[in-house]
């Protein structure tokens, strides 16, 4: 995982996005579609800000291809049952991101991009090489594991999937991002909603719901464009617990 000290990366090593916590349930709703059922995740607007920080500061404000590859990582993450239960509880788990990931201050010439970033994730857009992968480190750095499968190069950092030799995923894989649907909901009205000082500073209590239109259109590298304006949604979806996931092995 990239750090904006060179320190922490000799330092943490295999720490930032190279650990796997313990599972736990997401709180999420199944909502039916055309093709089948949807597992729905309810967002805040202070999910979106810790979304667009993670991007921004992992892949040092490089371009659109990191920042969906960063993106993808989260979202792979929200979704795999070993993670925390909110974007902003993925982003601030303990020692998975960058150390100050949600104080970096987005320079404004960034911010048409990285909004535009960070909505094509939650309207659902991926990285087209990083599939189930939910770990990266920066790139050029080397690993004695034999469990690191790479799969694909973005913004700086190497990304990777924890495979077992007979090929495998080690880690709770995440849903196909055609299997979730993202719901937008007020502060107040999120569901298991994540708490923590360290998100305080990043929006207002109170105040009205921004709107979340980019500013231009983000065509990532070999990605055709995408419509990402948003219009927050009038229906808010009340999750429901996730059935439990269950693991063959331990995590380690």
């Amino acid at each position: 995982m990239k750090s904006f000290v060179g320190i922490f990366v000799v330092g943490l090593t295999m720490a930032g996005c190279t650990t796997m916590p313990k599972p736990e349930t997401k709180p999420v709703t199944r909502t039916k579609t055309a093709n089948g059922v949807k597992v729905t995740y309810n967002y805040t607007r202070e999910d979106r800000e810790c979304l667009k920080r993670a991007m921004y500061a992992e892949s040092l404000a490089s371009d659109p291809d990191g920042y969906l590859a960063v993106g993808t990582v989260v979202a792979n993450r929200l979704t795999s049952p070993a993670y925390p239960k909110t974007i902003c509880g993925v982003v601030g788990q303990e020692k998975q991101f960058a150390p100050g990931v949600m104080k970096v201050v987005i320079k404004d010439q960034a911010e048409p991009t990285l909004d535009a970033a960070a909505d094509a994730i939650l309207h659902g857009e991926r990285h087209p090489a990083l599939e189930s992968a939910m770990f990266f480190h920066t790139q050029g750095l080397k690993y004695p594991y034999g469990n690191m499968h790479y799969v694909a190069v973005a913004g700086g950092n190497a990304f990777y999937e924890k495979r077992a030799k007979d090929g495998t995923l080690e880690t709770p894989p995440p849903l196909p991002a055609y299997e979730v649907a993202m719901n937008y909901v007020g502060n107040q009205q999120a569901s298991e909603q994540i708490t923590s000082p360290q998100f305080d500073h990043l929006l207002p209590a109170t105040g009205p719901v921004p709107a979340f239109t980019a500013a231009t259109a983000f065509a990532p590298t070999s990605m055709k464009p995408i419509d990402t304006a948003f219009t927050v949604p009038q229906k808010v979806v009340v999750p429901r617990e996730r059935p439990d996931f269950a693991i063959s092995g331990p995590l380690n």
